[in-house]
């Protein structure tokens, strides 16, 4: 039985109990105006997902795919042995791939479809063609896990032809009653932030729209909460400056060269242990001198795509 089950994300620090880590599926679409603006991604992998064009990334890449999947498995792996329990979407059906048609398809940052804030579970809307249908992979798990829960399970409204609403995790950061929404215009849009808004009111919720500039894809690329009191931030990403109510934070600074790399996205597996990359090693040892344990795992291959931990988790308990 799955009822006496509890989902609930209190923070983004809060201790992790129950979490999703992605799958390693790409196929890029088959006209890349398609794609409506540039895909943001890790520095210099342009030419590498270029070359993808309407193919499978693993066909393409097949050494690198191998590497991509290793990557989430020893996240996962880590991940299990902090006591954490470790769900995984399923993959693509071959109907589904074939329904996704010329404008490709994403299963690999679970971060973005869905999200939880507090006790309630929500189906947001991608803005990128290719990405539209990763939301069917984690369905079944939701289906299982949230139903028969006591959160409440809604989604967003669908978008129009040409237009949103847009409302993707990736932007959703949880403080609480605090909800911080990033808004570049390539993600999440305003009335996706105003639907969340006036959804989350009646429970007690604030939601902060958090300005970016037009290239950075998601707040987390800007952004990240690692404790109380304690978070990592690109100045040049937050045009308005940080939130007011963080700004009495200690903040770790990283620079747009850093920041493009993913070095904002690591992932508190508590307040006090925290996973990134060993591109970070710098930002690792500022967490270090404040007391944080620091944990790396190479994502270079995930890091291409533009995301790298939080993106590739999506938290179901977190209290």
């Amino acid at each position: 039985m799955t009822g006496d089950r509890q989902i609930r994300v209190e923070s983004e620090f809060a201790p992790l109990r129950t979490v999703v880590v992605a799958r390693c599926e790409f196929r890029g679409p088959a006209d890349p105006e398609l794609l409506g603006h540039s895909m943001p991604v890790e520095p210099g992998a342009v030419g590498i997902l270029e070359a993808v064009g309407p193919r499978d990334f693993g066909e393409v890449y097949p050494d690198r795919q191998r590497a991509w999947a290793g990557e989430r498995e020893q996240l996962a792996a880590a991940l299990t042995r902090h006591g954490v329990e470790v769900l995984r979407p399923r993959l693509f059906t071959e109907a589904e791939k074939t329904a996704a048609g010329p404008a490709g398809y994403g299963n690999f940052f679970v971060r973005d479809p869905w999200f939880t804030v507090g006790a309630h579970v929500i189906e947001g809307v991608l803005q990128f063609p290719h990405r539209r249908l990763e939301i069917l992979p984690s369905r079944e798990l939701l289906l299982d896990r949230v139903l028969p829960s006591a959160a409440r399970y809604v989604a967003a409204p669908q978008p129009g032809v040409d237009c949103g609403p847009f409302l993707e995790g990736g932007d959703v950061l949880v403080l609480g009653k605090q909800v911080f929404v990033g808004r570049s215009g390539m993600a999440t849009d305003e009335i996706g932030c105003r639907w969340l808004a006036k959804y989350l009111a009646p429970f007690g919720f604030d939601v902060v729209p958090v300005r970016l500039p037009t290239h950075v894809l998601h707040l987390d690329c800007a952004l990240g909460l690692v404790r109380d009191g304690l978070l990592i931030a690109c100045r040049d990403r937050l045009p308005d400056g940080l939130p007011e109510s963080l700004r009495g934070w200690d903040v770790i600074e990283v620079d747009e060269d850093e920041a493009a790399a993913m070095a904002t996205n690591g992932l508190p597996v508590d307040s006090a242990t925290y996973i990134t990359d060993p591109q970070f090693a710098r930002v690792g040892a500022e967490l270090q001198d404040r007391g944080i344990t620091v944990e790396y795992i190479d994502f270079t291959v995930s890091r291409l795509f533009g995301g790298a931990f939080r993106c590739s988790t999506q938290p179901l308990l977190r209290a």
